[in-house]
C-alpha cells in the first residue's frame, strides 16, 4: 500500500502523462536546481576550511572553490539542455503558467550569475602577486568592484535559490508528480538545511578573504571593517582547536 502510494500522482484527479521532451526536461532541472545547486551553495558557504585543513596556518584550500563553479558550471550546462527540451515540447499541461515564470526567474538569475563571476576583479595578495611582485588585486584590497560583487553575488545567489524552490515545486504539480519525487526533494533539501544550521552553529562560516589569507590585521580586507566576520572566524578557530 504504501509503495501504490508512493508511485500514485499527488492531484487524484488528474494523470501524470507527459511526453518525452517534458519528461527529461524535468530531470535535468531537478538535478541541476534542486538538487547540485544547493549543494554548490553549501560547500561554498561552509567548506571554506576544511576539517583536515590545519586553519590558520594552512590556507587558500581551494576544494570549496573547485566544487562551487565546477557545480554550478553543470547546472548552467542543464539548464540550457532543459531550457531546449521545453521549448522542443509542444504539450500543454494546463498548469504551467506559474512555473513558467518561477522558471525563466531562476535561468535570468543564474545567468547573471555565471557572468557576475567574471567581473569579480583581480586576486592580488600573497598567494597570487601581480608580475611586478606588487599584491595589489580587487580582492585583497577589497575594493569597490570586489565589495559589489560579493554583495550582488551572494544576494542573487540566494534570491535564486528560493526562486528554484517556487520552479521545482511548481513544476512538479504541472506535471502532477509522483508523490515519491516530492518526497525525495523534501528529504534532500530539509538534510541541507539541517546540515546548513549545524555548521552555521559551529562556526564554519568562514569569510572567503579569511579563508584564502588569514585574520592577521596586516592584510587590508582585514582592516575594512569586517568585524563580523573576523568574529565567525575567531569562533571557529577556537572550535577546531578544542
Amino acid at each position: 500500500m504504501m509503495l501504490e502510494w508512493l508511485i500514485s500522482p499527488m492531484d487524484p484527479d488528474r494523470v501524470h502523462d507527459v511526453g518525452l521532451a517534458l519528461s527529461w526536461h524535468a530531470r535535468t532541472m531537478v538535478l541541476g536546481w534542486g538538487i547540485l545547486a544547493p549543494l554548490a551553495i553549501l560547500t561554498a558557504r561552509y567548506l571554506k576550511v576544511l576539517p583536515s585543513q590545519n586553519w590558520p596556518r594552512e590556507l587558500d584550500n581551494k576544494t570549496w572553490w573547485r566544487c562551487h563553479w565546477m557545480g554550478q558550471s553543470v547546472v548552467l550546462v542543464l539548464s540550457a539542455v532543459g531550457l531546449c527540451l521545453v521549448l522542443l515540447s509542444s504539450q500543454n499541461t494546463g498548469h504551467e503558467q506559474m512555473h513558467r515564470s518561477f522558471g525563466y526567474c531562476v535561468l535570468a538569475l543564474g545567468c547573471f550569475q555565471g557572468l557576475s563571476g567574471l567581473l569579480r576583479g583581480t586576486k592580488g595578495g600573497p598567494t597570487s602577486p601581480v608580475p611586478d611582485g606588487s599584491l595589489r588585486g580587487d580582492h585583497y584590497d577589497m575594493t569597490l568592484r570586489r565589495q559589489l560583487f560579493e554583495s550582488f553575488h551572494k544576494i542573487f545567489g540566494y534570491l535564486a535559490l528560493v526562486m528554484m524552490m517556487g520552479a521545482v515545486g511548481s513544476g512538479l504539480w504541472a506535471t502532477n508528480a509522483p508523490r515519491w519525487m516530492w518526497f525525495v526533494l523534501s528529504l534532500w533539501w530539509t538534510g541541507l538545511t539541517a546540515a546548513a544550521l549545524v555548521l552555521q552553529r559551529n562556526g564554519w562560516a568562514v569569510d572567503t578573504y579569511q579563508a584564502i589569507w588569514g585574520p592577521d590585521p596586516v592584510h587590508p580586507g582585514n582592516r575594512t571593517g569586517k568585524s563580523a566576520q573576523a568574529a565567525t572566524t575567531a569562533i571557529c578557530s577556537k572550535k577546531r582547536d578544542m
